[in-house]
């Protein structure tokens, strides 16, 4: 289910709202671009409808690390292997 909740007020004094799926489901625009969650500001007019595809986790800072460098990202972080 989609959940849109307060999330900060700007320096400017503008208030933020994050729109998010409690069900751990990507958010959909009105234009079809797709968002794990979407922050707006107060009284946007961008409709969100909850899609069936799952966030995916996000990886930890040794798994890019590793990806990035051409090595398994599940390799251990003290591994000497170079790519």
């Amino acid at each position: 289910m989609i959940q849109t909740e307060f999330f900060m007020t700007r320096k400017d004094g503008v208030k933020l709202y994050r729109t998010y799926s409690d069900q751990s489901f990507m958010i959909e625009n009105e234009n079809g671009v797709q968002y794990q969650e979407a922050v707006d500001v107060e009284n946007s007019d961008h409709v969100y409808t909850e899609t069936d595809i799952p966030v995916e986790d996000e990886l930890s800072d040794t798994e890019a690390l590793n990806i990035i460098m051409g090595r398994d990202a599940n390799e251990p972080q003290d591994s000497a292997q170079t790519p």
